[in-house]
């Protein structure tokens, strides 16, 4: 073990955070760039962007879980995650680089309409992205001990990968979205590969609970622990099943249903009393943390998908690569504040005050300013002050819910609990994907975007209220 990380050093928080920048740059990229592209580029409408999208959900259900879940159990390449992390960044940098080119792909397979391209290249990138953002995640669980650590170790990631996100954003502002996508490339294969070689994964995880109950979490147990995203769940394989069917639903009675039992559980889950046990796991603390971190999701996923219908509308005077320019700068905004907020403000704020009260009084904040912006999009530089608002909530968010799960969770099993955690932004990412975009599509006032997204975050804020904060971390180290 190098000294950096016996010591836990600046440096070694630095290093440790690299492969979950090259995963969170990928993203970006593909948020910056595939509705754009899409629209622009191939003509798709709002509706068929989405269902590209819900490639990477799907991909995420998949990729997550059952990575994570192999990864506690494995260990070969001198690693325990490290072998998943160059094996996705590979995928991702390449996919990165079949973007620009689904019409040249197209083409040379001789296939009519490029929308299953465009959802092939889309799957295959989520995928890759999945398959190391997990191990990206669980390995700082994995070499940090709980509490300020622990917590350190998260504000840190979204500092790193959200100074890679400014970068991101700054190329595809100043030079264009083609620019963005193959400096992407690099940068995604080499912050793959190269942090990992100087971090010691601990060959054997520390159990947390007792072997006989860690082993009882099978499909069964897996799919009661994810109960408060049933609403969710149901939805998706009903809209993606129809879509791929071609069968064109007009109605919004399911949609409604879905909503309906979505709430019920969601508010049956945070009535339960969260009891945490002398090892501070807590299992309705995980899934109080479920209910409350997918309506997050939902409204944020929201935005990355549709915000191009809603430029277009408010400000029909720019042209296509203006549009992409100006959501790269907004998005640039945002993950300016998000890089500076995590480890300068939150983090301090967590050992404080506690996690949970810093990030639900963050999700608030979200909540507020999404509801704001659906009255001002008529002014870019009004655009752009909302979004370092919801930089605020968006820094929060990719952060301090990785340090609040993971307290919460047996240690051993820290890959396959952060893939069932990853559930609760993957089946979000499906419902905005495929029935945000339905409503999205169909309505004349774009508006209506952050209307639903401000409301998404209200609903969030709402339910984190009801999350106990654990006594190993923050508020343990305040009793003092």
């Amino acid at each position: 073990m190098l000294a950096f990380q016996k010591n836990l050093t600046n440096g070694f928080y630095t290093i440790l955070s690299l492969p979950a920048s090259a995963m969170g740059f990928a993203l970006s990229v593909q948020i910056a760039a595939l509705s754009w592209l899409l629209t622009t580029q191939y003509g798709l409408d709002l509706h068929d962007v989405g269902f590209v999208w819900a490639a990477g959900p799907i991909a995420g259900i998949l990729g997550q879980v059952i990575i994570g879940a192999i990864s506690d159990k494995v260990w070969f390449w001198n690693g325990r995650r490290r072998p998943f992390i160059f094996i996705g960044g590979v995928l991702a940098a390449l996919s990165l680089l079949a973007l620009p080119n689904i019409g040249v792909i197209t083409s040379a397979l001789g296939v009519n309409g490029i929308l299953g391209v465009a959802v092939l290249i889309a799957l295959t990138l989520d995928l890759s992205i999945n398959v190391s953002f997990n191990p990206t995640r669980s390995i700082i669980a994995d070499v940090t001990p709980k509490g300020h650590e622990r917590t350190k170790g998260y504000t840190w990631m979204q500092t790193v990968s959200g100074s890679f996100g400014v970068l991101a954003y700054v190329i595809g502002t100043y030079w264009t979205n083609y620019a963005l996508i193959y400096i992407g490339v690099g940068l995604v294969f080499i912050l793959s590969i190269v942090p990992p070689l100087f971090i010691q994964e601990p060959q054997s995880l520390t159990q947390s609970e007792p072997e006989t109950t860690a082993r009882k979490l099978g499909f069964f147990k897996g799919l009661m622990m994810i109960q408060p995203l049933w609403g969710f769940l149901i939805y998706s394989a009903y809209a993606f099943g129809f879509k791929i069917a071609g069968i064109e639903i007009t109605h919004y009675w399911v949609e409604f249903a879905c909503l309906i039992i979505t709430l019920a559980f969601i508010v049956k889950t945070l009535r339960e009393k969260e009891q945490i046990l002398d090892d501070g796991t807590s299992e309705i603390g995980f899934k109080k943390v479920l209910a409350a971190h997918s309506f997050t999701w939902l409204g944020v996923q929201s935005m990355f998908i549709y915000i191009i219908g809603f430029l277009k509308q408010n400000q029909p005077h720019l042209n296509d690569t203006e549009t992409g320019q100006v959501i790269s700068a907004s998005f640039l905004v945002l993950s300016i504040v998000s890089a500076i907020l995590p480890a300068l403000l939150l983090e301090p704020l967590a050992r404080r005050i506690g996690r949970v009260k810093v990030h639900t009084y963050c999700i608030i904040s979200m909540a507020l300013a999404y509801l704001a912006l659906s009255q001002l999009g008529q002014s870019t530089l009004t655009i752009y002050i909302m979004m370092a608002f919801l930089g605020i909530g968006w820094a929060a968010t990719i952060s301090l819910p990785f340090a609040i799960m993971s307290q919460k969770v047996n240690g051993a099993k820290m890959g396959l609990y952060m893939g069932l955690f990853n559930l609760s932004v993957v089946l979000p990412q499906l419902v905005s994907s495929l029935g945000i975009g339905k409503v999205i599509n169909q309505v004349d006032d774009k508006n209506m975007l952050f209307i639903i997204c401000g409301a998404c975050l209200a609903i969030s804020a709402v339910a984190w209220f009801s999350v106990k904060e654990d006594l190993n971390g923050s508020m343990a180290e305040k009793l003092k």
